[in-house]
């Protein structure tokens, strides 16, 4: 997010999609505007409960449509659409609406906002379980609409305490929704929801919680799918960051191949998994090094003992010529930059932004990450400087002269 993660969660509960957006009746968004244009307040007013049906939901369609092109748009679509559904008590188009400009307001950070329509439309869900009716569902709502509806509630609003840092609440409403997915079987959903929450564990440094999580991803998604991939991605991200490469590079090749075959549709995920192939590449060879390194220290340290008996015929000259020897020669076998500190291409990007003073959702956008992706990349940089915060950071790699 995350972990494309927390985005990808909402996306796909809320139905956002990220390319060209065309409604169920084949319109683009262009006409559909056009259409809507043309009702003026005083048709409105005289408009029939089946017209005012019609003309909502192409509003909802176009809050849809510019949900990921365009959130001011989909914001005046959104109250639009409540201004005919609010009066009326339509509480199914009500909860859509304030969901989707709760979900505008949480990619803009106006988490107080968010909280505020979150609250509207679990009202809303609420009056739809307690019998209102609307023209399409003249006799109430059914169990499963319901359910439906506030199952993407929830999960929209784990994700707004996830991003404000509040993991157990976010966690709560995350159980809630997965609870809904396990009613219905709705095993998509939750693989979904399982990677997110890995994502989140990841993110935290609870690595043992976030490789369950992967697993119960990978439980729940079916077939070849991209969740299937993404959950494969996430336990190889996991057991690299552990330094079990080996296992990490099984699970990674697994989800490239299901990339590498959908390579138009899944870009983004396909550039995160090869970034992860080769870190676990780069620490494998790390490993090898450090091992020859060992053995060589090994043979030399043998030979030290052998010195060390001679060390007592030696005269003081002698001892501190051999002593400067040995010195010499245990500088010379330690492996190179070992006491720098590596620093892999993207990390190297993210870290000039951030001493730039980019925040993490325009580092995200300019690099074409997720802001999740680009928070695990600032923890590992703050891991590898040694410092508490993007301003220690800074300062630190001002001193060391890389920036």
């Amino acid at each position: 997010m995350r972990r494309i993660g927390i985005i990808l969660l909402l996306t796909v509960l809320s139905g956002m999609q990220v390319f060209a957006y065309n409604d169920y009746r084949g319109h683009n968004l262009d006409s559909l505007e056009r259409t809507v244009a043309r009702w003026t307040p005083d048709a409105i007013d005289k408009a029939s409960d089946t017209d005012l049906v019609t003309l909502n939901r192409a509003y909802r369609d176009l809050m849809l449509g510019y949900s990921a092109l365009n959130s001011e748009k989909c914001v005046f679509y959104a109250r639009k659409a409540l201004s005919i559904s609010e009066p009326r008590g339509w509480e199914e188009a009500n909860a859509d609406a304030c969901r989707y400009i709760g979900q505008c307001f949480w990619a803009e950070e106006q988490y107080d906002s968010s909280l505020f329509y979150y609250r509207k439309a679990l009202s809303a869900v609420e009056r739809m379980a307690g019998g209102a009716t609307s023209p399409t569902n003249p006799e109430g709502y059914s169990e499963r609409d319901v359910d439906d509806t506030r199952s993407a509630l929830y999960g929209a609003i784990g994700n707004l305490y996830n991003m404000m840092d509040s993991i157990p609440q976010a966690m709560q409403w995350y159980g809630k929704a997965g609870a809904i997915f396990d009613r219905y079987g709705w095993r998509q959903s939750n693989a979904i929801l399982f990677y997110n929450i890995g994502e989140t564990w990841v993110e935290q440094g609870s690595l043992r919680k976030a490789a369950q999580a992967y697993e119960k991803a990978l439980g729940y998604a079916e077939g070849d799918s991209l969740m299937v991939a993404m959950a494969q991605k996430g336990l190889g991200r996991v057991y690299m960051e552990e330094g079990k490469t080996w296992k990490a590079l099984r699970y990674l090749h697994q989800a490239d191949a299901y990339f590498s075959a959908h390579d138009k549709e899944e870009l983004t995920f396909t550039k995160e998994n090869y970034e992860y192939i080769s870190q676990a590449l780069m620490q494998e060879r790390n490993i090898l090094i450090g091992l020859i390194a060992g053995l060589i220290l090994l043979i030399v340290l043998s030979a030290g003992m052998f010195m060390l008996i001679k060390k007592l015929r030696l005269s003081k000259k002698e001892q501190a010529e051999t002593a400067a020897i040995m010195e010499e020669t245990l500088r010379e076998i330690k492996p190179a930059g070992a006491g720098d500190i590596q620093l892999s291409a993207r990390e190297k990007e993210i870290l000039d932004l951030l001493t730039k003073g980019y925040t993490t959702p325009q580092i995200a956008d300019g690099l074409g990450l997720s802001p999740e992706t680009v928070k695990w990349y600032r923890k590992k940089l703050l891991v590898k400087f040694d410092v508490a915060n993007t301003a220690e950071l800074t300062s630190t790699v001002k001193d060391m002269g890389l920036i």
